[in-house]
């Protein structure tokens, strides 16, 4: 099931508690864009197959990532994409925008999803522990 956009974005929205819509826009942006850079393959496509149209495009037309990014790496890479951004509100904007492709991406993408990064990075997708 693919979520529309805005319902997307609402979620990122309530789950990062941004002021605006625009606010959750750029911190998804600027976190599927390094997530792509780290996902290959069937589960990068199906992962943007579910996401909204704009949101896939982002993720399957990354930067491409010179290495894995360990889970405290990608939030300090956050960090310096979303200006004015610390390291804690970055995992802040990380969490709530994995945590929502976590729930658009149903358990079994999402562990397979987990199963391309590095040890970590379950708890930034809402789940207690890699599976």
């Amino acid at each position: 099931m693919v979520l529309r956009h805005e319902s997307f974005l609402e979620n990122v929205q309530e789950r990062g508690e941004y002021a605006t819509r625009q606010e959750a826009d750029h911190a998804a942006r600027v976190v599927l864009a390094l997530l792509g850079a780290h996902l290959v393959g069937q589960v990068r496509a199906e992962l943007a197959a579910r996401l909204p149209e704009a949101f896939a495009l982002i993720l399957l037309n990354p930067l491409q990532a010179a290495e894995p990014l360990t889970p405290e790496r990608f939030v300090r890479a956050t960090a310096a994409w979303i200006e004015g951004a610390t390291e804690h509100t970055a995992l802040w904007d990380v969490s709530a925008v994995l945590s929502t492709a976590a729930d658009t991406a149903g358990d079994d993408l999402t562990a397979r999803i987990l199963l391309q990064l590095p040890p970590g990075y379950a708890p930034l997708f809402g789940h207690p522990r890699h599976t």
